[in-house]
């Protein structure tokens, strides 16, 4: 179903390796902190509601999130938040930071399948925090497979336009893997190009939108199936 494609893009974080997850245990902790002043559900509501207000200035990753559970601490606590809170806190966002980033099984495997047909250019195309980004990019040995690394503050049309554009292909010779339909899929397929969707079994509130089928999406288990369909 990929015949028109030249280059494919591969999302970063819960596609190749896992991230989720490891925020949610940050966030289970930090309510374990907190819980004088809610439940976890009450809590991570409040949390995302600062996340929100803080994006457009602080943008995604690690560290914007961090920012915003410590104001979310002070805003709740207020002079009660002691510095042995703000410490468990902390290590708890420095687990995120210092995620491994070791690659789901069968990545690296179908990565090298795909690379081997010598029929497309491959990049890896991820959204967040600059150096926490190459960081993970450096952990999961996975850099060597990509002809070329995204790193960007966003994933919207405007992203996967200029990405089309520099590579100097159409949309319609565009493919884009990811977890998440909101920034990986939905702007790919409202542009005019493919999605190969393999959903992650977590993912953030953020990112949860209405899917839909559409004749240039692939929905996948994982990404070891992808190489038999291109």
């Amino acid at each position: 179903m990929f015949k028109e494609v030249k280059t494919i893009a591969f999302d970063a974080d819960d596609t190749l390796w896992n991230n989720e997850t490891l925020f949610r245990e940050a966030e289970r902790k930090w309510a374990e902190v907190m819980k004088d002043y809610g439940s976890l559900e009450e809590l991570s509501a409040i949390l995302y509601k600062r996340e929100a207000e803080n994006m457009e200035a602080l943008g995604f990753g690690a560290k914007p999130y961090l920012i915003s559970v410590l104001e979310t601490s002070v805003a709740l606590a207020g002079d009660k938040l002691t510095g042995s809170m703000v410490g468990k806190i902390i290590a708890a966002g420095r687990e995120i930071i210092d995620n491994p980033a070791t690659p789901y099984e069968g990545v690296k495997e179908a990565l090298e399948a795909i690379r081997a047909k010598k029929k497309y250019r491959m990049v890896m195309l991820t959204k967040g925090d600059l150096l926490d980004q190459e960081h993970k990019i450096a952990r999961s040995g996975l850099g060597p497979l990509f002809d070329r690394i995204v790193i960007t503050s966003n994933k919207s049309k405007k992203e996967y336009q200029d990405l089309c554009k520099e590579e100097g292909i159409a949309m319609e010779e565009f493919l884009m893997v990811g977890n998440s339909f909101k920034s990986d899929i939905a702007p790919v397929l409202e542009l005019g190009g493919w999605g190969a969707y393999i959903p992650s079994q977590v993912i953030w509130v953020h990112e949860v939108v209405e899917e839909y089928p559409h004749p240039r999406l692939l929905k996948l288990a994982s990404m070891s199936e992808l190489p038999a369909y291109l």
